[in-house]
């Protein structure tokens, strides 16, 4: 088969692709997969005429490995890509005399690690009718073995079992479980567990959603009825909406995963993308799990209305629990979404459970790591205290076994309970934490995503060494505090996280109102480089709850802006290394607050992780300021030389590398860039007519350029680097000035030098 088109719009596709993406990224996350190698991938896979399973059979390799490499989200090891290619050759697949150039396309796509191997490439474009065997991996190692001469085998082998309609799939099922929880030491929850399996497997319901207070086990539910149905499905997909990514995201997120063959795009209305989604788990028995719903929903809202901008999860939340398909959905929340109480019954396929405290025998097995010891009264009015919420039980647990000898009686005699629920019991808990344990779980309630141990590190300020971060982490663990995930990640459940942001923005108020800035220069309140949606978030539950309560305690905004400007200038007299966030989270507190920084001082300050792109910052004074992990809305080199038209109209500069930058409507709107020089560039000047704009740089030359077009009108030399520049009034002369201590005037017009002037 001949697709003299395919490698064409694949080389293209690397051309423009590729050069920006050097490493892999993170599987089944939100607008990181290589769309671009994935339809490559399925291109060449179905031109060839193979399912996803006889591809994965040939290659010795899991159906599901091949569905990620169609999916974007993971690269072949280089020998199942050899192996790839040389039955695409086999096959005639590549466009006729291009095979070479088409396969080192296809190689730089899949971002190996290795060079392509020469030799091999010129065996099989000679012998392209001797495919390379399947491969054989043993002890980690693996290696390409030929083959003799055989056909490709198109269609799966006869042991292979074949689906059919109706009948069970004979396959693994491809799973993407990444921030569930461990179920390791799952305890309790029985009947609840037997009649979810009960809804799910016998009555093939819909759409289950489990509700209950924070802390009261939703999650962990969750995870365990997804690992113990995993083989009941074909696709199982957990998903978190906690930091509200934008529904038209998710759902491609979804429908990427779920599909045989991921889609190269995606339709911009979210209804049709809804309507493939729904498609898609029709036609596969699929389990998809969407974890805290209730941080889409206005919080205190009795109609239960959903955040602005958030509106389309009803929609999709109503159509998956409308339309009929043979796949589940399971949703975790803190609140019922008003969709589902229409279509939710007794008889219905759409059920909700919530769930209630544990009961003391399962209470006793949850305790039973922390030894705690006590008489049958104290566990039943521990487990009556906290109504039985295991979050709140193991924290008081830990509490009981540190300070009161792992004794339940002594405890509830002399201990402080607190009957109020989870928040006064994780106040008391926090409490008790050492400073640097305390800056970690704020830092996750900031980053709000798994978070791997050297990224943790990385945005501490100030840093600390590995082993003191692995014993303060440890510790939090044991005290019930912290989530542990794949990859030595961490997170927060959603109520310590909820609690941590209110504490933090209490804090940092506070700390602004008396001047005393000492966590927030700590803690960064909007990452400039964070995930689109996480920074949006951040901004949400950070920064504007941040300047509610200055408010609220200042009065006018203009008060706050006082206090925020004062801050400013504290920084400012401090030492760089010890100023950390604090100077980007003033700016970021500014920029909410006046919606704009133009005409700011923030000379000689250390900003780190400032998010300014698509910030009117005009007349601000960046003189002597650091910028560490920015974000600007362009990268710009040094500038060495600005010029204004006289009559307003265009605005220029000239960086250090000889970049002319020239703007219209008083600075606002960039018209054009060009290269004017290739060395250093300190000479710049706009005709009195605006029509024209000279530069010089230190090589000596003289360039006159068209300022409307960016086109080069004449080039001349000075005897040795070209320092300055002035046009006369009338605009008819140029004089430059240069090293030599000379002065050439030239003819504007023409660039025809007139005099030298020592």
């Amino acid at each position: 088969m001949l697709l003299p088109n395919c490698f064409t719009l694949l080389a293209r596709c690397w051309r423009v692709t590729g050069k920006a993406q050097r490493t892999p990224m993170p599987r089944h996350s939100y607008r990181e997969r290589d769309y671009a190698f994935g339809q490559a991938m399925l291109t060449l896979r179905t031109s060839i005429g193979l399912t996803q399973a006889g591809l994965a059979a040939l290659l010795g390799i899991s159906r599901r490995a091949v569905a990620e490499w169609e999916g974007g989200s993971n690269y072949p090891k280089e020998q199942h890509l050899q192996h790839f290619i040389a039955v695409c050759v086999q096959q005639h697949v590549f466009a006729p005399g291009r095979e070479e150039e088409e396969i080192r396309a296809l190689w730089k796509m899949a971002h190996q690690r290795v060079l392509l191997d020469e030799a091999w490439l010129a065996a099989v474009l000679t012998q392209p009718s001797a495919p390379p065997a399947p491969v054989e991996e043993a002890g980690g190692a693996a290696a390409v073995r030929q083959a003799s001469p055989a056909p490709v085998q198109l269609s799966p082998p006869a042991e292979m079992p074949v689906a059919h309609a109706g009948e069970e799939p004979a396959s693994s099922p491809r799973v993407d479980w990444v921030g569930a929880l461990d179920v390791s030491h799952f305890s309790g929850r029985e009947v609840e567990v037997a009649e979810l399996t009960q809804w799910i497997l016998e009555e093939r319901c819909r759409l289950v959603t489990l509700l209950g207070m924070g802390g009261i086990g939703k999650s962990m539910l969750a995870s365990l009825l997804g690992s113990r149905l995993t083989q009941e499905f074909e696709a199982v997909l957990w998903r978190s909406v906690r930091d509200a990514p934008p529904c038209e995201e998710l759902v491609a997120d979804c429908l990427t995963f779920f599909s045989e063959t991921p889609p190269a795009a995606f339709p911009a209305s979210l209804e049709q993308r809804i309507n493939q989604l729904v498609a898609r788990l029709q036609a596969s028995r699929c389990l998809l799990v969407l974890d805290n719903l209730e941080t889409l929903l206005v919080s205190g809202d009795p109609e239960g209305n959903y955040l602005p901008g958030y509106e389309g999860y009803g929609r999709l939340i109503g159509r998956l629990g409308e339309a009929a398909h043979q796949s589940c959905v399971l949703l975790t929340s803190r609140e019922k979404p008003r969709e589902i109480e229409a279509l939710e019954g007794a008889r219905s396929p759409v059920r909700s459970l919530r769930l209630v405290g544990l009961d003391e025998q399962t209470v006793r097995e949850l305790l039973a790591d922390k030894g705690l010891v006590g008489t049958p009264a104290a566990w039943q009015r521990l487990v009556a205290s906290y109504a039985g919420n295991p979050l709140a039980l193991k924290i008081v647990g830990q509490a009981v076994s540190d300070l009161f000898g792992e004794n339940l009686d002594r405890f509830l005699e002399e201990g402080e309970l607190a009957f109020n629920g989870v928040r006064p019991v994780l106040r008391q808990q926090v409490g008790r934490l050492s400073t640097l344990e305390s800056l970690l779980l704020t830092w996750l309630a900031v980053l709000r995503e798994w978070t791997e141990l050297p990224t943790l590190a990385q945005v501490l300020h100030p840093q600390v060494r590995r082993a003191q971060l692995l014993e303060a982490l440890e510790a939090l663990s044991r005290r019930s505090l912290l989530e542990r995930g794949q990859q030595a990640s961490f997170s927060l459940q959603s109520v310590v996280m909820e609690y941590l942001t209110d504490v933090l923005g209490e804090r940092l108020a506070a700390e602004i109102v008396l001047g005393n800035p000492q966590q927030l220069r700590q803690v960064s309140l909007e990452q400039a480089q964070a995930k689109v949606y996480v920074r949006q978030t951040q901004v949400r539950l950070l920064v504007h709850p941040l300047l509610e309560r200055l408010r609220a305690e200042l009065g006018a905004d203009a008060l706050v802006e006082v206090h925020l400007l004062r801050l400013l200038a504290q920084f400012r007299s401090e030492d760089a290394a010890n100023q950390g966030y604090g100077p980007a989270n003033v700016l970021s507190l500014l920029k909410d607050l006046r919606g704009h920084l133009r005409g700011l001082d923030i000379s000689r300050l250390a900003i780190r992780g400032a998010y300014l792109q698509g910030v009117d910052m005009q007349d601000a004074t960046l003189a002597g300021a650091v910028m560490r992990e920015c974000v600007l809305s362009e990268a710009f080199d040094a500038i060495t030389a600005v010029a204004i038209s006289r009559g307003g109209q265009y605005w220029a500069a000239v960086s250090r590398r000889g970049e002319v930058r020239v703007w219209r409507e008083e600075g606002k709107l960039l018209h054009l860039v060009w290269q004017a020089h290739t060395d250093t560039t300190f000479a710049f000047a706009l005709s009195p007519d605006e029509h024209t704009l000279a530069s010089g740089s230190m090589d000596g030359s003289v360039k006159l350029w068209d300022v409307e077009r960016g086109a080069l009108l004449w080039s001349g030399w000075h005897t040795q680097g070209t320092t300055c520049l002035a046009f006369s009034p009338d605009g008819r002369l140029l004089a430059s000035g240069g090293l030599d201590a000379t002065v050439r005037l030239w003819e504007a017009s023409l660039g025809t030098p007139v005099e030298d002037i020592p």
